[in-house]
């Protein structure tokens, strides 16, 4: 009983800031601060009934979030009525009747949210009207800003924006207080700030396929929420085989109301998706043939878009991402570009032709025409790119930084191309986000940050920073990069184990930004060579098994987020890697005609079958909830794309004889004897390297005995005498008390079976 009464007393009364990098708005006790909810009461929530839709709808998503914080389910109500000790009250300025009344009274300033793009105002004031004792008002500068100012609220009290995108459980506390001192103005650094579905088949198409039938509206409400939540703004929708506005009207409908600015991709004109012009398109994508079907196609792209708030690609390029069929053709493009804007400004008035949102994404081929000549209006924005991994191509000059349209960049955490595509899971650091994004800041690329998410799962993590980045990057110094790890694990499953799940987050992140796991092979890392291959491998695995130890501790509630963001991806890049270094022994060891070439086989399959036996493990978490997510193929890589399904590497089988036979291996070099060679040791200085390995191995199935001397008493041998079954090793290093002055040379002579 007394555990458990300490346990709750810490739940009751520990102040806890679950919004990351935020000072914290809650609480340890009740005094003069705001009961947002107790066990004799809860604040109710006031918000216009003339408010905006989206905005309402969080408000009700914040009723939801207070009761299964406090399993209390506060009043959401649009009157004051009797005397109230504590309210909620939310609004948007000029659509809340009450923030009105409070500004007129100088209850509460708003001038540093007013008029600016997404800002919102949080403060808890003092009498705010004649029968309310105090209050904590969420009011914003727009619809967004009044959702970001509710959703700050649901994360400060313990709710992640991923509880369910990523099931992460809400931090349950029988009573929340608000800090009377509460008072936060936040405006985003960055104006439009989202994420792209991309390169979505298989893995979010079949899933999306099985729980929606379509990428329709149900989908993306969980969508739209998500980047609320994470205090985004913007999306380009899935592609490959899709289109938002056409599959589901609702789509385009509920993205203005919950306050999403729609766009299309990169290489998608006039809100028209690319699979559009195959259901309704006529002639060929090309301008130079088939302008007038063109021209009207586009028009309609802008007619259907013109109530929502969007923002227009400009240019052209080939279907399907591919460059133009016409070729670096500058005038054509340009052309198209004058023909696009002529029809913003029949669409919407030429006095609004500045005013709508326009873009021109300069990416891959595109840039080249910018390079050598090619503009559009200063109006525009221009995005650029970054290479395709991670780093970004280009930054505005100070002559550019002067364009009214400013810049951009668009990102990627995930790519389908040349040299080759990774898909598969999270391979980006935040440190290497940390860095590009910076430069985009400081160079004053602060228009729009986009960053293409793959299947959205399992990029959490990243996500998670580049947003916050992009709302504040000044908030986000290099210093705090470790930090953000820190806050987020401590955010998502508690403080005890932060520090271990953010070291186990930084170390397989960083791993896989050294070599994505669709770039592995067995040639990758040195199997000769500093033992390089053993200590990466040793090094990703360690990491793997430090997140299987947390997952048996973590309390069971936890475990589902948990094997997704943290032990799933670490585990995952640890049997890859580990799978192609035993194929790389394989091979290497039926070459020496070793007797346990076999065994490594034998490992390859079973890493294989771990590998499936993974995914399968993931798609049975919670019920099933998130099948198919993880079957996107990332093994046996033989050209740009993956092939169709995982392909077990081709290994070695090697015959091993009945008797003892001694082969010896020597580091650096991969023949081994008695094949005829130059066994000799690297070079040994007093700086370098200290010890180096020679491996003794069987090359039959009896064991043996090895004997080694040494030609000089300055070379230390790890043993004179050792039992060879299957392979050993032999440490080879220098007494350097005892060697000669400048250059010298030594032998070992290994005496075995012949």
């Amino acid at each position: 009983m007394r555990r458990f009464f300490i346990f709750w007393t810490f739940l009751l009364l520990a102040p806890v800031s679950f919004a990351l990098g935020e000072k914290s708005w809650l609480s340890t006790s009740a005094g003069h601060n705001l009961v947002l909810t107790d066990k004799n009461s809860s604040a109710e929530l006031i918000i216009d009934s003339d408010e905006f839709p989206g905005v309402l709808r969080a408000a009700k998503n914040l009723q939801t979030d207070i009761e299964k914080v406090s399993g209390k389910k506060p009043a959401l109500t649009n009157l004051i009525g009797d005397k109230k000790s504590s309210l909620v009250i939310i609004g948007t300025l000029g659509k809340s009747k009450l923030i009105d009344q409070l500004i007129a009274a100088k209850k509460i300033d708003v001038s540093k949210i007013r008029d600016q793009w997404d800002a919102y105002h949080v403060e808890v004031i003092e009498q705010p009207f004649p029968q309310v004792q105090r209050a904590l008002v969420i009011v914003g500068a727009n619809k967004r800003g009044t959702t970001y100012g509710i959703y700050s609220l649901s994360e400060q009290i313990g709710v992640s924006p991923w509880y369910w995108w990523a099931d992460v459980p809400v931090k349950k506390q029988a009573a929340l207080y608000i800090d009377k001192n509460v008072h936060v103005s936040e405006i985003p650094k960055v104006k439009y700030r989202g994420i792209f579905l991309n390169d979505e088949a298989p893995a979010l198409t079949n899933w999306v396929t099985e729980k929606y039938g379509n990428y329709n509206h149900q989908f993306y409400e969980n969508v739209f929420e998500l980047l609320l939540r994470l205090k985004a703004n913007f999306l380009w929708p899935a592609m490959w085989n899709n289109a938002f506005a056409d599959d589901d009207p609702q789509n385009m409908i509920l993205a203005d109301e919950y306050g999403i600015v729609m766009s299309t991709s990169h290489h998608e004109p006039m809100m028209r998706a690319d699979k559009e012009w195959n259901r309704y398109g006529k002639g060929p994508w090309e301008y130079s043939k088939n302008p007038e079907n063109l021209y009207n196609f586009w028009v309609d792209g802008a007619k259907r878009n013109k109530p929502y708030e969007s923002i227009y690609t400009l240019g052209m390029r080939g279907q399907q991402d591919e460059p133009m069929s016409e070729g670096e053709n500058i005038d054509l493009l340009e052309k198209i570009v004058r023909d696009q804007r002529n029809i913003i400004s029949d669409v919407f008035g030429k006095d609004q032709l500045t005013k709508v949102p326009q873009v021109w994404a300069l990416y891959k081929e595109v840039q080249g025409f910018y390079e050598r000549g090619m503009r559009v209006p200063d109006d525009v924005i221009l995005l650029w790119c970054d290479d395709n991994w991670g780093n970004i191509r280009r930054l505005p000059s100070p002559a550019e930084r002067n364009r009214a349209g400013g810049a951009g960049v668009y990102y990627h955490f995930d790519y389908v191309g040349g040299p080759r595509s990774y898909r598969w899971i999270n391979t980006v650091s935040i440190a290497k986000i940390w860095e590009q994004m910076h430069l985009a800041y400081a160079y004053e690329a602060n228009q729009i940050w986009i960053v293409n998410v793959g299947d959205l799962k399992p990029m959490e993590y990243p996500i998670e920073f580049f947003l916050n980045m992009a709302w504040n990057p000044e908030a986000w110094p290099k210093e705090r990069i470790p930090e953000f790890a820190t806050l987020w694990a401590e955010r998502e499953f508690g403080k005890r184990h932060a520090q271990e799940i953010a070291a186990i987050m930084t170390g397989y992140t960083r791993h896989n930004l050294r070599r994505k796991p669709e770039l592995q092979d067995a040639t990758v890392y040195s199997q000769l060579n500093y033992a390089e291959a053993d200590r990466v491998t040793a090094e990703i695995k360690s990491y793997a098994s430090r997140a299987e130890a947390l997952y048996a501790k973590i309390p069971k509630e936890q475990r589902d987020a948990f094997y997704q963001l943290v032990l799933f991806p670490a585990k995952a890049s640890a049997i890859v890697t580990e799978l192609y270094d035993a194929q790389a022994k394989n091979h290497l060891y039926a070459q020496q005609t070793r007797a346990n070439t076999n065994e490594y086989a034998d490992k390859v399959r079973r890493l294989f079958a771990a590998d499936a036996a993974l995914e399968q493990e993931y798609h049975q978490l919670n019920g099933g909830k998130w099948n198919h997510f993880m079957s996107q193929p990332h093994i046996g890589y033989s050209h740009w794309n993956n092939p169709p399904e995982d392909t077990l590497p081709v290994t070695h089988h090697y015959q091993p004889h009945n008797s003892a036979e001694m082969g010896i291996a020597v580091e650096g070099v991969a023949s081994a004897w008695p094949s005829p060679g130059n066994y000799q040791l690297g070079r040994f200085d007093p700086f370098g390297q200290q010890q180096r390995t020679i491996e003794l191995f069987n090359k039959g199935k009896e064991s043996f005995v090895a004997t080694a001397k040494v030609s000089a008493p300055w070379i230390i041998l790890s043993h004179t005498s050792i039992q060879v079954r299957s392979a050993a090793q032999l440490q080879v290093s220098i007494d350097w008390n005892k060697a000669p002055i400048g250059e010298a040379s030594g032998s070992i002579q290994i005496t075995g079976t012949n």
